[in-house]
Order: structure tokens, then C-alpha cells, then sequence
């Protein structure tokens, strides 16, 4: 139908506005539809639930208890590094 519209817009001579006025909304939704199929890749994207395989391993690591504070007005441990930066973040090379 569009096709009949558009070949009939353009058999007739004095409708030349008219098909101006037609290819700007098909020129927008093409150009959407591009950039929505660009950005999206729906038909490439890859399902990482379904296509990749997982191996869980065993939590490694420990956790060993410095210091506590209990029942005093205290609000710091001693010997504590929050003020000493440089010593704080070790760099590893």
C-alpha cells in the first residue's frame, strides 16, 4: 500500500511537496531503527546464562580478629594506620 501511495505521488508532478513531506517520517524511523538495531545487537549479543559454563572453586582466604573494643568511650585502636597513607596502600610491582 505505501508503494501504490508512493508511485502515485510521484506519477503526479505537482505532488513533489507531498513526497517531501512523506520520505521525512520514513527517513526518521529508518535512521531509529538503525541506530536502535546498532546499539542494541539483539541479534548478536551473547547470553552469558545459557552459553557460558561457571566452575565454582572453594573460598580461599582467611580471617583472623586484631583487635576489639568493648564497653568504653574509646573510639580508636591502638597502633591503627588510617592517618599514614603511604603505609597503608602497599603497591605490588
Amino acid at each position: 500500500m505505501l508503494a501504490h501511495l508512493l508511485a502515485t505521488m510521484l506519477a503526479d508532478s505537482d505532488s513533489n511537496g507531498g513526497v517531501l513531506l512523506l520520505l521525512g517520517p520514513l527517513a526518521g524511523g529508518g535512521l531509529y531503527y538503525g541506530l536502535w538495531r546498532h546499539y542494541r545487537n539483539t541479534d548478536k549479543s551473547h547470553s552469558f546464562e545459557t552459553e557460558t559454563k561457571v566452575v565454582a572453586q572453594p573460598i580461599t582466604g582467611n580471617d583472623r580478629k586484631v583487635n576489639e573494643i568493648k564497653r568504653t568511650k574509646k573510639t580508636g585502636i591502638d597502633g591503627d594506620n588510617k592517618s599514614s597513607h603511604r603505609q597503608r596502600v602497599q603497591r605490588t610491582p
